[in-house]
């Protein structure tokens, strides 16, 4: 029953924190100082990226109509062009662009990245560093208009460095919302549409990364094993849902500057606790 709560609880933890601009992987390596489960250590690294497959869902669920490229068209019409929708198929393409330099940089890199960085020091200095980005970022364009207030309106350009703004969220604690939402304010996007974006930017490389952990892990999953799984990308399905839609409530008449402090704050209370406890 122990374990049992702690896999809801890891749940709610992904589903909050995987869109909201504060890092899940770095709260993920927090907990797990906690409430680890009792799993083999393979099946732990495995876990905590796998469980995201939950908060991808919400988005799918959440965005279907504006992320499936296809309609329906009259049976006697024929071409792809009649029943592929040109914005939706270009949107795609440009997600495709802004994964490059992840897929580029980050499978040579993963398990190095894991074995030098994926640890409380780097959690905390990650969230402090990108939480004093986000004030400094939001206060500087606080008198400045948004150039783009539509993902239709983002070229392959602006696609291309918000991806490299994303090779940043390698590093846990940095945040991979928080990367692409800090480089989509910088290049000129409006909060909501650098919100989108990072959405459905989520959708292709969460999925491929899951898909490489579980490969990499292997299908021997115990029946107890498998269960813990289901249940947290349940949870993280459920909570992501809200996670996502008090986001974009709140960006209605706030900022991003409460995610900083957020993040500083928290960032020092890890060192300070991890300096005691070590």
């Amino acid at each position: 029953m122990i374990e049992f709560l702690k896999v809801i609880i890891l749940g709610i933890i992904e589903g909050i924190t995987e869109w909201l601009p504060i890092s899940s992987t770095g709260h993920m390596i927090l907990a797990e100082q906690f409430m680890k489960l009792n799993v083999s250590d393979a099946y732990w690294e495995m876990f905590l990226v796998v469980i995201q497959l939950g908060a991808i869902l919400a988005v799918v669920v959440l965005y279907f109509p504006r992320l499936w490229p296809f309609h329906r068209v009259d049976p006697e019409e024929s071409g792809l062009y009649k029943i592929m929708d040109r914005n939706k198929f270009l949107m795609w393409l440009k997600i495709l662009v802004s994964c490059l330099p992840a897929i580029i940089i980050g499978l040579p890199f993963d398990d190095w990245i894991e074995a030098h960085f994926y640890n409380y020091k780097t959690v905390a200095i990650m969230l402090i560093g990108y939480g004093v980005a986000f004030i400094y970022i939001e206060m500087r364009n606080r008198r400045r208009k948004s150039l783009i207030r539509s993902i239709d309106d983002i070229d392959f350009t602006t696609a291309l460095i918000i991806g490299i703004f994303q090779v940043l969220a390698l590093i846990p604690g940095t945040s991979r919302s928080g990367a692409t939402l800090l480089g989509g304010i910088t290049l000129g996007l409006s909060r909501r549409t650098a919100s989108e974006y990072t959405f459905f930017l989520a959708v292709p490389v969460m999925l491929g990364a899951s898909l490489l952990k579980i490969v990499k892990f292997g299908f021997a999953f115990t029946a107890l094993e498998f269960f813990y799984l289901v249940v947290g990308m349940v949870v993280a399905f459920f909570v992501s849902i809200f996670a996502i839609k008090f986001l974009l409530r709140f960006i209605r008449r706030n900022d991003f500057k409460a995610f900083g402090i957020y993040r500083i704050v928290l960032g020092i209370l890890v060192l300070i606790c991890f300096a005691f406890v070590r």
